[in-house]
């Protein structure tokens, strides 16, 4: 190779276009949120208790608000983010004491979607779903509990919330550091959340919210009735499906939902079946969530190939069961949930399409 060569691959500006690409993928993010998922589990390992894996995971998720926002107003919403998600594990917690019927349950879930759907919408925040929030709840909600564990299982969400909060809020002191130079290191802050306190009275908050609740009823009530295990993934993949308020239905995202979930389930068996020690399941969290950051804002499916095995490690290290289990209920339950989201929007869209041609004093 020539010496010209050899400079052009060393020189600044070749350097700082990498910088500038790899920036695009949004390393800071990702990074920020594998730290946020893998430090409380590892704190965990040390103590003894991984079996709060999932407290520690749900509170972790806060890491996952906030994207691209400037730091005044990420700190607005990473913080109604995080108690959102607390009091969403706490819920989950008090229903899961209450041993609870299917009706409690749902109750329960029901107060999750309507809370979560108006808290986004009002807020500002950015996932503007209610996923992680009712992830947390349902999960949690079925994880036998004792009540003399209550406190210690809220302080672990609360301080894996907090520990990610701190993550989300720390690229200002770097910013204030590097200084003018941040601009080439670091991803801009182009979004702006806005706060909207009367979303209470918007008819596509009312519309999105009773879209959510029919559906995850719906879903719920179905892989109940069948006898599948672990019922709230296919509640799950229903809201991960349907769009926010104001946002185009489109069954594209169902169906990379069911399909990038199945290619991930095929390579969740073949981490999990070998049965890898503790650590391996610590390192593949780790990589699941950075690898979902960096591909959710950009391809659904591909995201899934590590959402899937993040949700699964997870759900591994909370409720040890035969792996062929936890795959095999992962996979139904995404295609049973996302079939009935793809009802809803085809529903939906079908409404809004009558609607319009009503306004154009067109012929339903």
């Amino acid at each position: 190779m020539s010496s010209r060569q050899d400079d052009e691959r060393t020189s600044p500006e070749s350097l700082l276009d990498r910088i500038r690409s790899l920036r695009a993928l949004d390393i800071e993010v990702a990074s920020r949120a594998a730290l946020a998922a893998v430090v409380p589990l590892v704190v965990l390992i040390a103590i003894g208790h991984i079996e709060w894996a999932p407290y520690a995971s749900f509170g972790a998720m806060t890491a996952l608000y906030g994207r691209s926002e400037p730091y005044r107003i990420r700190a607005r919403t990473v913080t109604v983010a995080a108690v959102a998600l607390v009091a969403s594990i706490a819920l989950g917690i008090a229903t899961a004491l209450a041993s609870p019927s299917l009706i409690v349950l749902a109750a329960g879930l029901i107060v999750v979607i309507v809370a979560g759907i108006l808290l986004s919408a009002t807020a500002g925040l950015f996932p503007p779903t209610p996923i992680f929030f009712v992830f947390a709840y349902t999960v949690c909600a079925q994880v036998p509990t004792r009540a003399a564990d209550v406190g210690l299982l809220l302080a672990v969400a609360a301080a894996s919330a907090a520990f990610a909060w701190l993550l989300t809020m720390s690229g200002w002191a770097v910013r204030r550091v590097v200084g003018e130079r941040s601009a080439d290191w670091f991803k801009g802050l182009p979004r702006r959340g806005v706060v909207n306190p009367v979303a209470y009275r918007d008819a596509e908050v009312w519309r999105t919210i009773a879209q959510n609740v029919v559906g995850v009823l719906i879903a719920g009530a179905l892989a109940t009735l069948v006898g599948i295990g672990h019922s709230y993934w296919a509640v799950v993949s229903v809201v991960a499906v349907l769009p926010p308020p104001g946002a185009r239905h489109s069954t594209s995202r169902a169906w990379h939902r069911i399909i990038g979930t199945l290619l991930g389930v095929v390579v969740t068996g073949l981490i999990l079946l070998p049965a890898p020690p503790l650590a391996v399941l610590i390192v593949v969290i780790g990589i699941g969530q950075f690898g979902a950051e960096i591909l959710v804002g950009r391809h659904y499916g591909a995201a899934l190939l590590f959402i899937t095995p993040l949700a699964l490690t997870v759900s591994r290290l909370a409720s040890p069961v035969p792996v062929s289990t936890l795959l095999f209920d992962r996979a139904v339950e995404t295609a049973l949930g996302g079939g009935i989201a793809i009802l809803i929007v085809l529903f939906a869209r079908a409404r809004a399409d009558r609607r319009e041609r009503g306004a154009a004093g067109m012929p339903a």
